[in-house]
C-alpha cells in the first residue's frame, strides 16, 4: 500500500528531479470500464493536438550544442510577467518546469510509478514543497487545488516535487509554486482533467494587487491565496482585518480572472510540448456492480444513514458494507479475502500512514474511511472485495445527498441552515491562565491559554516572513482519540499545521495591540471529540479561552464550516445547489464543498474554502455561501458593549457556565513595560551585563528585556519584586534637573573639600563643604562620616556635566528664607518617581505585529560605560553627570 507521505525536508535540495523512465510496454491493460480521451476532453482537458487559445506566445530555443530544446512563455499576471519553462531540466521526470518572477524561481516536476497500485478510493498522490521548515503547510496548498482534477480510476502513484531554487526576497514563491505545479501536471502523462493555475490577491489602498511584493503585503489588509481553472474556483485560502463579503467577492473576481489568463497561456504551452495522457489506464469499477449493490443495501442504507450518533452510524454501516461482501461472494461475484471477516476491526480498512493526509476537512467519519488496496489474486472472478467498498462509500454517498436534497433533512434532523446545539464553559483548569471547552454538536475543543514573556515567543523559519518570532500562536492537536480510533502520536502532521493556522489567523485580529498587552500569548487547542469543522470550534473556544485569561480582545469572533450539494437535480432537486451551515463530517465527505469561515457579524477575519469536484465553483454560489455563513455567524455571535461572549438564541452559549474570568489569572505573570532613554539602555545593562543581573538577583524578578528604542519589559511573579526593579531602573536612568530634592541620600565618600552623595544607584555628585551644614565646618567629617543619610537639592550642573549638590539649602535659616521662598516657587521641585511612558498604537495591521528584537548583553557590552566601582568619586560624579545630560 503506498500512502501519502508526510513532507521531506531534503538539505541540501537537489538540483535535478530524476523518476524511473516509463515504458508503454509496462502499462497494464484495463480489464473494466475505461474512460476514453473523448471522455476526459468533454471534461475540459487538454490533449495533445487540439488548439488551445492563448494570448501568450510559446517560443522554441534550440541548443546551439546539440543540447535539450527549451520551450518557454511569458504570461502575464498583474502589473508584471511570469516566465515558465520546460524541456531544458529534469528531462527524466514526467514532467517539469521552472517558473520565474522577478528574481524568484520555483522548480517542479511530476514523476509517475512505472506500475499501479491497487485499487483504492483516494488518487495516490503526494505533494512535497520546500523552501524551509515552515513549507508543511504551504504543501497543503498545492496538493489540494489539484486533487480533484484527478479522474477516479487512476492508481499510478504521482509525486509533485517543488523546489524554491532561488528567492529575490521581493516576489513569494508559495502561489509560484502552485503555478508551476499546474504546468507540469499538465505537461505530464497523468489524465488530470483540467489545468490549474494559483495567484495571490492583496488590497493596498482599497486597490486589488495580484501577487503583490512583499513590500506592497506590508500594507495589505487582505491576504488571499486562491487557486482554480480557467472556467472555475477550486481553493482559496487567507485572513484579512474585517473585510466585508462583498469585498471578498470582489478580490475573488480580481483573482479568478489572473487565473483564467494563466491557464489558457499555459493550455498552449501544453499543445507545443506536452506528452499524451494516459487515458486508458484509468480502471473503473464495472458499472453493474453499483445495481448489485444498491438492491442488496438499499432500505437498509437509507435507514442507517438516519443514525444520528456517528459512532453508531459508523458501526451500522460498517456492518452493512460486510453483508454486501458477503452476499455477493455467496452469490459467486466477489472472491472473498481470507483476512476479511466479521470481526474485522474498523482500522484494517483506514490507511496507516497519515490518513489525514488525504482528508479534505480534516474530520475522520464514516464517509472518509479510506480503502487500504488489497494485492490481487492470480485468479480473479468478476469483481474484487475492494470494487465492493469502492462502490459501496460511492453508494452511501449518493443516498446521503439523496436524503438531504429529497427530504430537506440531515443525518441529524436538522434542516439546510440549522446549526448544531452549543454549549461552553470556561475555567475547567484552576492553574492555567484561561481555558475553556466548546462543544458543537458532537465536535468539541479544549482550548487553553497561557501567558509568557518574550521567551515564550515562538520562533519561526521561512523564506518569506521577516519576523523571527511571533508574540501570539496557536497550537492545535487533532488525537485519534477524537474520533474513537488508534493511531499513532507524533509531532504535528500537515492537517494539524494547517488547522491551527486557520485558527490563529482568525483570531489575531481582535487582540490588543503588542504595546498595550506586552505578553506573549499561546493558544492550545485540543480536539477532544470530532464530527465537523474542529478548526471552527479551535476558533470559538480559543476566543472564551482568551477572555477567561484576561486578554482584552477587541470583540469576539466565532467560526462556521459550510457545505454544499452542487448537482441537486440529479437528486430530485430543482438544480440549484444546495448551501449547507455547519456540516458534519459525513457532509463534508460526501459533499461538493468545505468552506471554513471564521469573523463577526461585520466582517471576515480568515477563511478557507476546498472545492471536492472539478467543475468548481462560480461567484454567484460563493456569494451565497458567504452570505449564509454570516447569517451562522450571526446567530452564534450577540455582541454585547462588555465583548461578553453569548450565543445561540441568546440562551445557549450565554450560559456558559463558569462565563470567562475576563481578568488575569493569579498564576499568569506580571509584565510591567516603561520607556526610557534609548542612550540609557547601557545604563541597565551594564558591562557584561553585570547591571541587569544584579537587579534580577537583588529583586527576584524573572527577567528584564529591553528593546533599542528604549523599551524595558520587565517579567515578575508578584508585585513587590516588580516595583522594587522598576524603581532601580527608574533611578538609573534618571535626568538630573537643577532644582530638583532628593531625600535620604548615602554619603558614599569624605574628601577634604566636601561630600560626594549618592543621589541614585550610580549617580553622584558633590556636596562642598560650604553645603553641607548652615553652620561652618573646618572639616567635613566633623559633622558627617561615610554612611551618613542626608536630604539634598541639585544647584548646578557644570559644563563638565558634574553634579553640584546642597544640603544647606534645605535647611532653616532666616538669613536665606525670603531667597528660599523665591527659589521654592520658581525651581525647587521635589523628586518623584519617573512615570512610564507607554506607547499607544492608533493603527492596527491585520497581524500582531511584535516590538523590537531585545538587544543582548554581548551587543551591549561594547558601548557599556566603564564600571564605576573602578572610578574615583570624583569621576564617578563627572560621569554620572555627564550620562545625565539631554
Amino acid at each position: 500500500m503506498l500512502a501519502l507521505h508526510r513532507l521531506l525536508l531534503l538539505l541540501p535540495p537537489p538540483h535535478l528531479a530524476v523518476a524511473s523512465p516509463h515504458h508503454a510496454a509496462a502499462r497494464r491493460t484495463p480489464r473494466r470500464h475505461v474512460a476514453r480521451e473523448g471522455e476526459l476532453r468533454g471534461l475540459g482537458a487538454s490533449v495533445v493536438g487540439e488548439e488551445a487559445p492563448s494570448s501568450a506566445v510559446v517560443s522554441e530555443e534550440a541548443s546551439t550544442s546539440g543540447g535539450p530544446t527549451k520551450f518557454s512563455i511569458k504570461i502575464p499576471v498583474g502589473d508584471r510577467h511570469i516566465l515558465v519553462e520546460t524541456g531544458h531540466i529534469g528531462r527524466q521526470a514526467s514532467a517539469s518546469v521552472m517558473v520565474t518572477d522577478g528574481e524568484t524561481i520555483v522548480y517542479s516536476s511530476v514523476c509517475l510509478a512505472d506500475t499501479p497500485n491497487d485499487p483504492s478510493d483516494f488518487f495516490p498522490m503526494s505533494v512535497h514543497y520546500q523552501e524551509r521548515l515552515s513549507a508543511a503547510g504551504r504543501t497543503r496548498l498545492i496538493d489540494r487545488p489539484l486533487r480533484p482534477t484527478m479522474p477516479k480510476g487512476f492508481y499510478y502513484e504521482t509525486q509533485i516535487l517543488s523546489w524554491v531554487f532561488s528567492y529575490d526576497g521581493i516576489h513569494s514563491p508559495d502561489c509560484l509554486a502552485i503555478t508551476a505545479a499546474g504546468v507540469a501536471m499538465a505537461l505530464s502523462e497523468v489524465p488530470n482533467k483540467q489545468t490549474i493555475a494559483g495567484v495571490r490577491i492583496g488590497m493596498v489602498n482599497d486597490q486589488f494587487v495580484v501577487n503583490p511584493t512583499t513590500e506592497q503585503m506590508e500594507e495589505s489588509e487582505l491576504d488571499l491565496v486562491m487557486a482554480g481553472t480557467d472556467s472555475a474556483i477550486l481553493m482559496i485560502e487567507g485572513y484579512c482585518d474585517f473585510l466585508s463579503e462583498e469585498k471578498l467577492l470582489q478580490a475573488v473576481q480580481t483573482g479568478q480572472v489572473a487565473i483564467q489568463e494563466i491557464c489558457k497561456a499555459i493550455d498552449g504551452l501544453v499543445q507545443k510540448c506536452g506528452k499524451k495522457k494516459m487515458v486508458d489506464a484509468i480502471d473503473l469499477p464495472p458499472p453493474e456492480l453499483y445495481r448489485h449493490v444498491e438492491d442488496i443495501s438499499g432500505d437498509e442504507l437509507v435507514k442507517a444513514l438516519q443514525i444520528k450518533e456517528k459512532i453508531l452510524r459508523r458501526k451500522a454501516l460498517s456492518a452493512l458494507e460486510e453483508k454486501v461482501i458477503t452476499i455477493l461472494s455467496e452469490q459467486g461475484y466477489v472472491a472473498k479475502d481470507e483476512s476479511s471477516g466479521a470481526s474485522e476491526n474498523l482500522a484494517d480498512v483506514i490507511e496507516e500512514e497519515d490518513e489525514d493526509e488525504v482528508i479534505e476537512d480534516g474530520e475522520v467519519d464514516e464517509g472518509e474511511v479510506h480503502i487500504k488496496p488489497v494485492s490481487r489474486k492470480p485468479t480473479r472472478q468478476l469483481f474484487s472485495e475492494v470494487d465492493v467498498k469502492l462502490v459501496f462509500k460511492e453508494v452511501s454517498s449518493k443516498y446521503l445527498r439523496r436524503r438531504i436534497v429529497e427530504g430537506g433533512k440531515r443525518s441529524d434532523g436538522r434542516g439546510p441552515c440549522e446549526l448544531r446545539p452549543i454549549n461552553s464553559q470556561c475555567g475547567l483548569l484552576p492553574r492555567a491562565h484561561g481555558s475553556a471547552l466548546f462543544t458543537r454538536g458532537e465536535t468539541q475543543a479544549l482550548a487553553v491559554v497561557t501567558l509568557g514573556d518574550y521567551q515564550m515567543a515562538q520562533r519561526i523559519d521561512n523564506l518569506v516572513d521577516t519576523e523571527e518570532s511571533k508574540s501570539f500562536y496557536l497550537q492545535y492537536t487533532f488525537p485519534p482519540s477524537s474520533v474513537g480510533e488508534v493511531g499513532r502520536i507524533g509531532a504535528p502532521n500537515r492537517r494539524e499545521i494547517g488547522h491551527g493556522m486557520l485558527a490563529e489567523r482568525s483570531l489575531e485580529p481582535i487582540l490588543p495591540p503588542e504595546e498595550d498587552f506586552p505578553y506573549t500569548i499561546r493558544v492550545e487547542s485540543t480536539i477532544t471529540e470530532s464530527n465537523g469543522s474542529s478548526s471552527m470550534a479551535s476558533v470559538c473556544g480559543g476566543c472564551l479561552a482568551l477572555q477567561d485569561a484576561g486578554v482584552p480582545i477587541k470583540f469576539p469572533v466565532a467560526g462556521i464550516a459550510m457545505g454544499l450539494v452542487l448537482d441537486t437535480l440529479e437528486f430530485g432537486g430543482d438544480g440549484t445547489p444546495l448551501i449547507l451551515s455547519d456540516i458534519t463530517g459525513a457532509e463534508d465527505a460526501s459533499g461538493d464543498m468545505d468552506f471554513k469561515v471564521a469573523g463577526n457579524e461585520n466582517g471576515i477575519s480568515a477563511f478557507q474554502m476546498d472545492i471536492k469536484v472539478v467543475v468548481g465553483i462560480t461567484l454567484p454560489i460563493m456569494e451565497q455561501a458567504l452570505l449564509q455563513a454570516r447569517d451562522g455567524r450571526k446567530h452564534i455571535l450577540i455582541v454585547s458593549s462588555d465583548f461578553a461572549f453569548h450565543c445561540l438564541s441568546q440562551d445557549e452559549m450565554s450560559k456558559c457556565s463558569p462565563p470567562p474570568a475576563k481578568e488575569l489569572s493569579p498564576y499568569a505573570p506580571l509584565i510591567h513595560v516603561m520607556k526610557v532613554k534609548p542612550n540609557k539602555v547601557n545604563l541597565i545593562i551594564g558591562s557584561g551585563g553585570k547591571t541587569i543581573k544584579s537587579i534580577i538577583e537583588e529583586t527576584g524578578v524573572d527577567s528584564i528585556d529591553t528593546g533599542d528604542d528604549g523599551t524595558v519589559k520587565i517579567t515578575a511573579r508578584d508585585l513587590e519584586s516588580l516595583e522594587k526593579s522598576k524603581t532601580i531602573i527608574a533611578n538609573l536612568t534618571m535626568v538630573p534637573k537643577v532644582g530638583e530634592i532628593y531625600r535620604n541620600c548615602e554619603i558614599k565618600t569624605i574628601a577634604p573639600y566636601g561630600a560626594f552623595v549618592e543621589i541614585a544607584p550610580g549617580r553622584e555628585g558633590l556636596c562642598h563643604i560650604s553645603e553641607l551644614s548652615s553652620s561652618w565646618l573646618a572639616k567635613a567629617e566633623d559633622a558627617f562620616k561615610v554612611g551618613d543619610r542626608i536630604d539634598v537639592k541639585l544647584i548646578e550642573i557644570n559644563d563638565k556635566g558634574q553634579l553640584r549638590l546642597s544640603s544647606r539649602a534645605l535647611l532653616p535659616d532666616a538669613n536665606q528664607e525670603s531667597s528660599s521662598k523665591q527659589q521654592a516657587s520658581d525651581s525647587t521641585r521635589e523628586k518623584t518617581p519617573q512615570k512610564d511612558n507607554l506607547v499607544k498604537m492608533t493603527t492596527r495591521r491585520p497581524r500582531r505585529k511584535k516590538q523590537a528584537e531585545p538587544s543582548t548583553v554581548e551587543n551591549a557590552t561594547a558601548n557599556t560605560p566603564a564600571n564605576n566601582a573602578t572610578t574615583s568619586p570624583k569621576d564617578l560624579a563627572s560621569q554620572g553627570s555627564e550620562m545625565g545630560k539631554e
